[in-house]
């Protein structure tokens, strides 16, 4: 199959990648451009993966507030050099991780944050629910280790499937833009708050709430 220029345009405005890049996976793929996609995300990953021992101690701190003030979030996103931090690209993606912080309300930035206790906790509960199903004890540890995983992909920001993409992870995106700019990118920390969290809200029924306007 030719590989037409507007082939490459198109695969280089859906992934971001090289010009040179896109052609060779298009090359790789006779010209499907779904399996061009996928091959290019192999390689940012594979490429990410040399990165990710660099040290990233520039970068920014980045705010998004969302629901008219009801939602805020604070987010470090790691670079190598101040010059990457200062760019479009890098403030994009940082701006996308904190909405997806606000939007998915993760509890830990990797899996290797989650508590030991947590995990051996989720576990048991786990386990007491199978047998509570009646599931044959042979496959429960399986199944559980299965329910793990999700637990994994619901709570930990990495994991989660991206909002604007959900057939990638965050990881999968911070991993594409690391192939793109050729430096290792960390996300480090977060803060999330949302109005009234944690604040024990006085419960009325509605009968009660009519009295008390009537009387008040």
């Amino acid at each position: 199959m030719e590989i037409t220029a507007g082939l490459v345009k198109e695969l280089r405005e859906r992934t971001g990648a090289g010009m040179m890049d896109c052609k060779k996976a298009l090359l790789a793929t006779d010209g499907d451009i779904e399996k061009a996609i996928d091959e290019l995300r192999t390689k940012g990953l594979a490429k990410a993966a040399k990165k990710a021992s660099r040290v990233a101690s520039e970068g920014l701190v980045i705010s998004y507030i969302h629901g008219g003030g009801r939602i805020g979030v604070l987010v470090e996103v790691n670079c190598e050099t101040d010059f990457v931090g200062k760019t479009d690209e890098f403030k994009e993606l940082a701006y996308n991780i904190a909405m997806q912080i606000a939007a998915s309300n993760p509890d830990y930035v990797r899996r290797e944050e989650v508590p030991a206790e947590v995990v051996q906790r989720e576990h048991d509960v786990l386990i007491a629910q199978a047998l509570e199903e009646g599931k044959p004890e042979k496959i429960i540890e399986k199944m559980v280790e299965g329910r793990i995983e999700k637990y994994y992909k619901e709570h930990c920001l990495l994991e989660q499937p991206y909002i604007k993409d959900p057939d990638k992870t965050v990881q999968e995106l911070v991993h594409e833009t690391v192939a793109r700019i050729g430096e290792n990118i960390s996300v480090r920390r977060f803060a999330r708050y949302e109005v009234g969290e944690g604040i024990e809200k006085e419960q009325m029924d509605f009968a009660q709430e009519v009295m008390s306007q009537i009387n008040s």
